[in-house]
């Protein structure tokens, strides 16, 4: 019950309320919580004092906005191991979670000279450029733009629309194995193209991961970079 002239302000009471909710269970992980009119009619206030209170707990991380679809619950972080040989459907399916990769759109064109020299590719030479969205029990992960050399792997881009994966692609072309030569890990807030990908405000941080795959030759075979969203995933560094 909210108690008025108590000292203690009414959305705060209400940011209690509702985090003693999500504490004992009434309100779970990933559900959404009631709209702001229906929590006005509970507490017996108007909408702006409700988006006070639901504004404190999206700042404490006990809830998480999606634009178009509501507020929930904050999920626990999902793991996400680095390792040398850092595989998505492996990481997942060690979790137990379902996941799924979207390609949402591939070009091949001339590579950038940081690119070439990273993919060990004359400079201006062609990649395939393929970029990706990843969900985990239909929430989105992360967003990727993969660049593969194009002289070495022609017709890459119709192989992985068919596989949806790295590892199966590279193993059409012979790459039966390949390690992970670096991963670059940043903080950073999300551009305007990751933004629409991740379905995330301009305001909240992305992790930002650059990384390199080599065969067991030492050739590099792909080039990543990786915006997860930074409310669900947990990056762990371990050894394989």
């Amino acid at each position: 019950m909210i108690e008025r002239g108590s000292g203690v302000a009414v959305w705060r009471q209400i940011e209690t309320a509702l985090a003693q909710d999500i504490a004992a269970g009434r309100l779970k992980p990933a559900e959404r919580i009631p709209t702001e009119l229906e929590l006005a009619d509970r507490f017996g206030v108007n909408r702006h004092t409700i988006r006070r209170a639901v504004a404190a707990l999206v700042e404490r991380g006990a809830l998480r906005v999606e634009q178009g679809r509501g507020t929930f619950v904050q999920e626990n972080a999902i793991d996400y191991a680095i390792t040398r040989r850092t595989r998505f459907s492996r990481n997942m399916a060690r979790q137990n979670l379902s996941a799924q990769v979207e390609m949402v759109a591939s070009e091949t064109r001339p590579g950038s000279g940081e690119l070439c020299g990273l993919l060990g590719l004359a400079a201006g030479a062609d990649v395939h450029c393929i970029t990706t969205v990843s969900r985990v029990e239909g929430r989105i992960l992360d967003a990727s733009s993969l660049f593969f050399p194009a002289e070495r792997f022609p017709g890459l881009r119709e192989v992985y629309a068919r596989e949806r994966s790295v590892t199966r692609t590279l193993r059409h072309f012979g790459v039966d194995d390949y390690t992970r030569k670096f991963s670059r890990i940043t903080a950073r807030l999300p551009d305007s193209e990751t933004q629409t990908l991740l379905h995330i405000p301009k305001n909240r941080p992305i992790l930002h991961v650059k990384s390199l795959n080599v065969d067991p030759q030492g050739r590099p075979v792909q080039y990543g970079l990786t915006r997860f969203n930074g409310d669900l995933v947990q990056l762990t560094v371990e050894d394989e």
